[in-house]
């Protein structure tokens, strides 16, 4: 072979290398800080692949870009009543569990859910409550309750910290904190009792500083705000993130006593996706039970999978709101999607609480 033929054959492998690699891409939509980056990383150099990332903050945002005709997503993670949603739509992959080894790591619990029974659609990777997260020594100060939604809720204790409290900016989430503090259930039918949570939210609303799904992290650990609604993983990294920064306070984060939202968020297959067998293997690979602790671990969520246990921080594991015990789990409730209907009366008091 002459040493023309030899670098020409050598050159054309290492463009058909290199076009295999730019190929191999599993794109993922996901939500904002649910996946730690060494995770990432890691399965990267496990599959020889890439993984591209877009971000929302809300499944409302993604459903509605999703049926703004967005394509090209290999892989998602809604939450239950959003994979609810999904697979009415007709716009899931069923799973090949031949290619999930790692099924089994799952815990039963999590095994045939509500939303997809007998999991043909969807496997479950983390769970989040909705809480409330708060500046201990500010609120210690004041002598306010953490325990309850009053302190979001009740002018009586907002006037005092008005303009230091941030809410979601989610239409189901926010209103179903204002639900479970009326006495009511997330999953209420009742058109009624939905007026009076508005009714409820519309009087709040004048304290807080803003609707935020994301920047409430850092306000709370810079001490800009002392009071938000949002996720448990979210109130875990403005705690850690307060403290390696040396703030001379703590962030706290606490169930409400009247209940809350539990979220148990899956890995869920696009029909737009490209490659679903890279899919597949993402998904098998944070099966595995040292991969799926990274995401307590790292990102304070509560975990879906047995095999991670024994990977989990001792201090991780005990923490309620990332794993509640028994009697704080009767308390919880999940979303469910709702009929038409009543999704259009939602639709038009979330207009009415945002523009007033």
């Amino acid at each position: 072979m002459t040493l023309a033929r030899a670098t020409l054959m050598l050159a054309m492998f290492l463009l058909s290398s290199a076009s295999a690699r730019a190929d191999d891409v599993l794109y993922l939509y996901n939500w904002n800080n649910y996946l730690a980056e060494e995770t990432l990383r890691r399965f990267e150099r496990h599959c020889g692949c890439r993984v591209k990332q877009d971000y929302y903050s809300d499944n409302e945002e993604m459903l509605a870009k999703l049926e703004a005709g967005a394509v090209g997503y290999d892989l998602l993670v809604p939450t239950g009543n959003a994979v609810e949603s999904l697979i009415r739509r007709k716009a899931l992959r069923l799973l090949d569990k031949p290619r999930l080894p790692h099924f089994d790591n799952l815990k039963p619990a999590f095994r045939d859910t509500w939303f997809d029974p007998g999991n043909r659609y969807s496997v479950p990777y983390a769970t989040t409550i909705t809480l409330i997260g708060y500046n201990v020594e500010k609120m210690r100060a004041l002598g306010l309750p953490t325990d309850s939604w009053a302190l979001i809720f009740e002018p009586r204790y907002l006037e005092r910290i008005k303009g230091r409290i941030t809410v979601l900016n989610s239409q189901r989430e926010l209103m179903a904190a204002a639900m479970k503090y009326l006495g009511h259930s997330v999953q209420e039918r009742d058109p009624a009792k939905w007026e009076a949570a508005k009714r409820l939210i519309l009087r709040a609303k004048p304290y807080w500083a803003a609707f935020s799904n994301s920047t409430y992290i850092k306000d709370l650990a810079i001490g800009n705000i002392w009071v938000a609604h949002g996720y448990s993983n979210d109130m875990f990294r403005a705690r850690e993130d307060a403290k390696a920064a040396g703030r001379p306070f703590t962030i706290g984060f606490t169930t409400p006593r009247e209940g809350a939202v539990l979220a148990v968020d899956s890995w869920v297959l696009h029909q737009s996706g490209r490659r679903p067998d890279l899919a597949h293997r993402f998904i098998d690979f944070m099966l595995e039970g040292d991969n799926a602790a990274e995401v307590s671990n790292a990102i304070g969520a509560g975990n879906t999978n047995a095999a991670a246990t024994p990977y989990i921080r001792p201090e991780i594991a005990a923490e309620p709101a990332m794993f509640p015990p028994a009697e704080a789990l009767e308390r919880l409730e999940m979303l469910r999607d709702f009929d038409p209907k009543l999704r259009r009366t939602l639709s038009r008091m979330w207009t009415e609480i945002k523009v007033r």
